[in-house]
C-alpha cells in the first residue's frame, strides 16, 4: 500500500481549509444557475490524527472510498440526529445530504476518497461554523464538536 505522502505527491494534492489534502479533478461544463457547475469532484486524503472539520454544504456530497484505512463520516442532521458512517469496511460509498453538518476522522494511517458534489461545489455554498455556534446548536454533541472544529 502506498504511503500518504506518495498519494499527495502523485495526485498533486494541496492542503484543504477543513483539514486534509485535496485536488479538484472534475468540473462540469454544464451550469446550474448562473454561477455554479452542475457537478464537481475532488480527490481527498485525510491522514490521522488530522480531521475534516465540521461543515455544511448547500448541495449533496457523495463520498467514494478508494484506498487506505477506514474513514468515519460524522454527520448531524438539522433535527439533531447523529449518524456516524464508516467507509472502507463494507460500505464504500455514502451521500451526505445538503444542509447536514459533517466532518470526518481516520483512526490510523490515512484514507483516500473521492467527493462528488451536485450541484457543483463553490465556497459560497460552504459553511464551517464556529465551536460556540455548533455547541449552542447541538449541545448534546459538545465533545464531538470540540474534537472536530478548528
Amino acid at each position: 500500500m502506498k504511503a500518504a505522502a506518495q498519494w499527495i505527491e502523485e495526485l498533486k494534492l494541496e492542503p484543504h481549509p477543513e483539514g486534509g489534502w485535496f485536488r479538484r479533478v472534475y468540473e462540469s461544463e454544464l451550469e446550474f444557475g448562473a454561477s455554479r457547475s452542475a457537478m464537481t469532484s475532488i480527490y481527498y486524503l485525510l491522514e490521522a490524527p488530522d480531521f475534516s472539520a465540521l461543515h455544511r454544504l448547500k448541495s449533496d456530497e457523495q463520498w467514494h472510498f478508494y484506498s487506505g484505512s477506514s474513514i468515519t463520516i460524522h454527520e448531524i442532521t438539522p433535527s439533531g440526529d447523529y449518524n456516524p458512517v464508516m467507509l472502507g469496511e463494507g460500505d464504500f460509498q455514502y451521500t451526505v445530504k445538503a444542509e447536514n453538518l459533517f466532518g470526518a476522522t481516520v483512526e490510523t494511517g490515512y484514507a483516500l476518497v473521492g467527493c462528488t458534489v451536485v450541484p457543483g461545489f463553490g465556497f459560497a455554498e460552504f459553511e464551517m461554523p464556529s465551536l460556540a455556534k455548533l455547541q449552542a446548536e447541538y449541545p448534546q454533541y459538545a465533545e464531538l464538536i470540540a474534537r472536530l472544529t478548528r
